[in-house]
């Protein structure tokens, strides 16, 4: 049977308009501007001033699952994305055990198959010694091949010169980096402890996990890439600096080298710590107003290309310890979509930038197959907000395993109605409805 949403305004393609749509199973059936035919619909959903997003698609959460499941799992963590909108997610590898071989990475597909309310992908993991299982990543059915180039768990860190050149010139599949210099990194969290002792505070985060540390790993990941002509993708770019890597080039499929811009890096400055503190601390560091002004400008010129969470909760006894033994990260997909519209009123963004970053480039990036674009014949992932409405971000209202968010006693301009995961209807309003499992994403890559 099909369902009718009528009467909505759709933000799609670089336009704002109104028109109906209309699904029929797991498919967009039409487009309709001029008004969708009569027909025997078995639910007509009214949306007269309500903006309908094409579902947004996060190319970076850490689920927590195997292993970590008591800061958050796949079916927690993928409830709370939908009703943030998002209606595809791709996941990290450093879970316990870490995803650095065929067998452990299927077993989370396996997962996710059981248990996941959104569409799901999962990058493979690399390691000082895991070329070979690399080598063997299907592009098809996999988003990427992940390396943590500064600080992770497990033995991910990968800083051996040898293996770095290898895996940049043997895989061919797109690379998604972290870009951190460890080892700078360490000498200056050395130099701090030396000077404040246990007095290390969060406010000195951007300064122990500086911009030069992001910039020279970031610069060699891009040196490497320029040398073996990888597809390399450079995750939550957080310094001024390092948007002198990257161009507008267009279109986007002739880029070789893309980036990332987060959540948190475009709403918080340096200047918060003094109220949120530990709440966001995140590798790499939220640093000044000056960097966050300049990637909310590198996203409008198309110098950063997409926009994600890096959604990595931990337990609020875990954020509340000190600064040296507090582990970085924090919990976002449930506030994605409206925090990105608070930024619309701000005049950071237009509408059709937020779709546009959140949705269709994800989707022309990685090369997912049907989705990332509200048209006929691709999946039905659909996201309707009141942009007028309001999120008052409360602990009683959080759909996170952890039970926290750093967006708490805010009050964002802008409210997630209704969440359509390929046709099916799971957030509505503020009530899950998780009777249905999200699909595994195809990718078609040249």
């Amino acid at each position: 049977m099909k369902i009718l949403l009528k009467g909505g305004t759709l933000v799609n393609e670089h336009k704002v308009f109104p028109a109906d749509i209309v699904i029929e199973g797991a498919i967009i059936e039409g487009v309709y501007p001029q008004g969708a035919p009569d027909a025997p619909y078995a639910h007509i959903h009214h949306l007269q001033g309500k903006h309908v997003f094409p579902g947004l698609i996060d190319d970076q959460v850490h689920f927590r699952e195997p292993g970590l499941t008591h800061k958050g799992d796949l079916f927690t963590e993928s409830r709370a994305a939908v009703a943030g909108g998002i209606t595809s997610f791709m996941e990290m590898p450093n879970t316990v055990p870490s995803a650095v071989t065929q067998v452990l990475l299927e077993e989370k597909y396996i997962r996710a198959s059981e248990v996941s309310l959104a569409n799901y992908s999962f990058y493979m993991g690399t390691t000082n010694r895991n070329l070979d299982e690399l080598l063997k990543t299907n592009p098809e059915t996999v988003c990427g091949v992940k390396i943590f180039m500064g600080s992770s768990t497990g033995d991910m860190l990968v800083d051996d010169p040898v293996a770095l050149h290898a895996i940049f010139r043997e895989v061919k599949m797109l690379i998604a980096v972290h870009c951190e210099d460890d080892p700078m990194i360490k000498s200056t969290m050395a130099r701090y402890k030396q000077q404040f002792g246990d007095a290390i505070m969060p406010a000195h985060h951007p300064q122990i996990r500086s911009r030069e540390a992001c910039y020279k790993s970031s610069s060699y990941a891009v040196e490497l890439a320029s040398k073996y002509n990888t597809r390399l993708h450079i995750l939550h770019i957080s310094t001024l600096e390092e948007l002198s890597l990257f161009s507008n080039k267009k279109p986007l499929s002739e880029k070789r080298i893309t980036s990332e811009a987060c959540i948190h890096h475009l709403f918080f400055s340096d200047r918060d710590y003094a109220a949120k503190g530990n709440l966001i601390k995140w590798n790499p560091a939220v640093k000044t107003e000056a960097d966050r002004e300049a990637i909310i400008d590198a996203v409008n010129r198309d110098v950063i290309d997409v926009i994600a969470t890096d959604h990595a909760p931990h337990t609020l006894q875990e954020k509340s310890m000190p600064y040296v033994n507090c582990p970085s990260g924090g919990p976002l997909v449930q506030h994605v979509l409206p925090a990105l519209l608070e930024l619309y009123h701000r005049n950071a963004f237009s509408l059709e930038t937020i779709a546009d970053k959140t949705s269709h480039k994800p989707a022309e990036l990685f090369g997912i197959e049907k989705r990332g674009y509200i048209r006929k014949g691709y999946y039905a992932d659909l996201v309707i907000a009141d942009i007028n409405g309001t999120t008052d971000v409360k602990k009683e209202n959080l759909l996170y395993k952890c039970e926290w968010s750093p967006f708490e006693g805010i009050s964002l301009r802008g409210k997630v109605l209704h969440t359509f995961v390929n046709g099916n209807h799971v957030y509505d309003n503020g009530v899950i409805i998780d009777q249905t499992r999200g699909m595994r994403l195809a990718f078609a890559r040249k």
